[in-house]
């Protein structure tokens, strides 16, 4: 998974704007939990003085530290999970990028509630690909080997998150689409860095049915051996509370 996490499209420019106009308090100190490999720290690093980056994956922490901008000064790489992480607040801002489904939403809150500054927000970000001619093919191979079969992709955490009071003063910024153009292999590949598609879950045969499946999809759109993908990326920002 670690791995594979490579080939998932990068955040534009514009998220990382958005981050940096959020964090009005000094220091300019940010909490990114389930960092993953920093595909959020790592970029942010350059925009602020320092950045706590904790993830429960020793794997997606070494794969982190090797990418572009993963040995920064100011970035602080933690093995944990975020509700007994050993952390150094207050934050100006904590960020999450495609993780919060992973932790215990009102224990993680309380855990935040007491390290955040004045000022400091949550920003929840998201990311991918929208308006794909092939979607509806996808989502079928999807279903058939993913190991999550409830699976809902009209569940919002932030809707839950306020509906039970844990996150309040929301507001919202919506960028794109804006296109990006990937190898078809990549693109598949990107597939394997989600935990119920991962390879580790899947034999031989399964993921060689699955790959060949979705590049059987997306052939009619392929152009020099690459796929335009509409990539919308998505932040979301409020105030955490405790449960």
């Amino acid at each position: 998974m670690a791995a594979a996490y490579k080939h998932r499209p990068p955040y534009p420019t514009e998220v990382f704007d958005t981050l940096q106009e959020l964090i009005v308090d000094e220091p300019r100190a940010v909490l990114d939990i389930g960092a993953g490999e920093g595909a959020i720290a790592r970029p942010l690093a350059t925009r602020v003085d320092r950045i706590d980056a904790v993830d429960v994956s020793a794997a997606m922490i070494a794969a982190g530290r090797q990418r572009p901008g993963g040995q920064a000064a100011n970035i602080r790489w933690i093995h944990s999970d975020v509700e007994s992480a050993t952390l150094d607040g207050p934050y100006a801002l904590v960020t999450a990028g495609a993780s919060l489904h992973w932790m215990r939403w009102p224990d993680t809150m309380n855990r935040l509630v007491p390290l955040l500054s004045p000022n400091a927000k949550l920003a929840i970000v998201d990311h991918g690909p929208r308006d794909l001619p092939w979607q509806d093919e996808l989502l079928a191979i999807i279903k058939r080997h993913s190991r999550n079969p409830d699976y809902d992709p009209s569940f919002s955490i932030v809707d839950f998150l306020v509906g039970q009071g844990l996150l309040d003063d929301i507001d919202k910024a919506e960028f794109g689409p804006t296109p990006f153009w990937q190898p078809v292999a990549d693109y598949v590949e990107q597939f394997h860095s989600t935990a119920t598609l991962a390879r580790e879950h899947m034999s031989p045969r399964e993921v060689r049915e699955f790959d060949e499946a979705v590049e059987a999809a997306v052939s009619p759109w392929i152009t020099d051996g690459r796929v335009k993908l509409p990539i919308v990326a998505k932040v979301v920002w409020g105030r955490p509370q405790a449960g």
